[in-house]
């Protein structure tokens, strides 16, 4: 596996990206590096390029590296914002089963660590479930522009203090929109 070798994945991580997937797109190969770097990048790639789980590898591994050394502490480290309330949901199935995967490989291998949580908040989540993640935030927020803006003016912007990685998905739908300016200025709060 030669393309995956330049990363600096974990070799749980590596497995299962093998085991699961196969061999990484060029996106990924070139994305990787970049990402964990700590560098900003842009990735613009089809559908089907494998640009996801790009943009998500990296975030994965340095939350899994940090649950194994028992450094991993209950506060949201990765941001993604997507326009797409549906894709939203969609992106945190997709990163259930992956993570629940590297979870039992790493059982296999005799490594015990916490569960890295995943969660959407959107327009649509109960208020019993924000109040829950003001408790215990999740590792991994999955939320839209309009409900980013909403934690950033109330008691839930700190749990983004300590946000890493954002991750902002299909920008291009709204660049160019006022929807886009706003997510822009959102964006521009949470850095402050």
């Amino acid at each position: 596996m030669p393309p995956m070798s330049r990363t600096r994945f974990h070799p749980v991580i590596a497995e299962w990206f093998a085991s699961q997937v196969g061999q990484p797109t060029d996106v990924q190969v070139q994305a990787w590096p970049a990402i964990q770097s700590g560098t900003d990048a842009l990735i613009a790639a089809p559908t089907g390029s494998g640009k996801t789980l790009a943009a998500f590898l990296s975030c994965i591994d340095q939350l899994f590296k940090q649950a194994l050394a028992r450094e991993l502490d209950d506060h949201t480290h990765v941001l993604y914002v997507s326009p797409l309330k549906a894709l939203s949901n969609d992106i945190q199935k997709n990163l259930q089963k992956p993570l629940a995967e590297i979870g039992q490989l790493a059982l296999q291998a005799g490594l015990l660590m916490p569960e890295l949580r995943v969660l959407v908040r959107t327009g649509d989540t109960p208020m019993t479930d924000r109040q829950q993640m003001l408790k215990r935030p999740p590792h991994i927020l999955i939320t839209t522009p309009e409900s980013l803006y909403l934690m950033l003016t109330s008691a839930a912007a700190g749990i983004l203090v300590p946000v890493r990685w954002v991750i902002v998905d299909e920008i291009h739908s709204i660049a160019g929109t006022k929807r886009g300016a706003h997510l822009s200025l959102s964006l521009e709060r949470l850095e402050e």
